[in-house]
């Protein structure tokens, strides 16, 4: 967060939404929105996919999986997924080094196969190829990791939609699908694992529920959108809520789930792809799950004046309960303890 605000946001005066969002400019946006010609409402949504730690795993999922984030992200904003482009970055080891080539050529696979199964043309893209070093130590290899930037066109600007809950009483759907998928998670890097299940990606799935997502958008039944990615549903409910400076009530029962058997911890911290955290009013209620049906779409909560993140289990027993101020502190300093947990060594 700290970093962020090192950068000024308001160079040309064209941006509408910013990185930062929410009742004090706290919360992480999904996309930066641009309105780049004086006195036209016409604007584009910009948006990242980044995580080697899926690389790790599975290099060609891990594509698949930027890919499917940065659209999620210019979608939640309002970026129209059927008039978007993307832009690769390859940043990489040694290639002369036949397990970090062969990952590179499956890294560029998953990159053609989401392509053309979600009709995204790459536009323009880079590499930063052969980051691998001598040191007395032995070789340090940089994870192998690929950034993937979407522009969406923004029909209108004014229609954009920001990550932060706006008003009690409003209703929570989680849109999208969950299963255990916890591999190259932060769940697992927390706990000190790589793990083994990267998110799966499903082209059919995603294409239907990323033009529903947008259609909900631009028919005004959406108040606030959050993308689910790092920390899965845990996360992104905290980081609405500590950003519009309200609280919210959620209940793990109520998601839908391509395994029964995920427990509560899979519920919380999966990052499976293509999934959504909406905020509705209750007279849209009936409008916005018309608009729904054919995707994967369930009312799992609402939002309250309390500034606190309440959470049940699938049993019904509290699993978070937590001050949104507490939560917030946690994502300003984050970076900051953790470099200075490794100072200390």
């Amino acid at each position: 967060e700290w970093i962020i605000r090192q950068y000024d946001h308001e160079v040309q005066s064209t941006s509408c939404l910013k990185p930062l969002v929410g009742v004090h400019a706290s919360g992480p946006g999904d996309a930066a929105v641009h309105a780049p010609v004086l006195g036209s409402t016409k604007g584009f949504a910009l948006g990242l996919g980044i995580n080697p730690r899926f690389a790790d795993l599975d290099p060609h999922a891990a594509s698949m999986a930027a890919i499917d984030e940065a659209l999620r992200n210019v979608v939640a904003v309002g970026g129209d997924p059927e008039r978007t482009c993307i832009l690769d970055n390859f940043s990489w080891g040694n290639t002369q080094k036949s397990d970090r080539l062969g990952a590179l050529v499956l890294a560029a696979e998953g990159c053609r196969d989401a392509s053309l199964a979600l009709g995204l043309p790459f536009v323009s893209g880079k590499d930063s190829l052969n980051n691998e070093y001598a040191t007395s130590d032995g070789t340090i290899c940089i994870p192998h990791t690929l950034l993937v930037t979407a522009l969406a066109l923004v029909d209108d600007v004014r229609q954009s939609v920001s990550m932060d809950l706006k008003q009690e009483g409003s209703l929570l759907f989680l849109i999208g699908s969950t299963a255990d998928e916890r591999g190259g998670s932060s769940w697992a890097r927390a706990h000190g694992r790589l793990g083994s299940r990267v998110p799966a990606f499903d082209a059919q799935r995603a294409l239907a529920h990323h033009r529903a997502v947008h259609a909900a958008i631009r028919r005004g039944l959406v108040r606030s959108c959050h993308d689910l990615s790092e920390g899965g549903l845990a996360v992104a409910a905290a980081e609405m809520a500590f950003s519009g400076g309200l609280g919210s009530r959620i209940e793990l029962s109520k998601m839908i789930l391509r395994d029964p058997t995920v427990d509560d911890a899979g519920r919380l911290f999966s990052e499976s792809l293509t999934r959504w955290l909406v905020e509705v009013a209750p007279a849209d209620h009936a409008a916005f799950s018309t608009l729904m049906a054919g995707v994967d779409c369930a009312l799992i909560g609402e939002v309250i004046a309390g500034p606190r993140l309440e959470i049940r289990g699938h049993d019904g027993d509290t699993v978070i309960d937590e001050d949104i101020d507490a939560l917030r502190r946690i994502f300003e300093t984050g970076l900051s303890s953790m470099l200075e947990g490794e100072r200390r060594g």
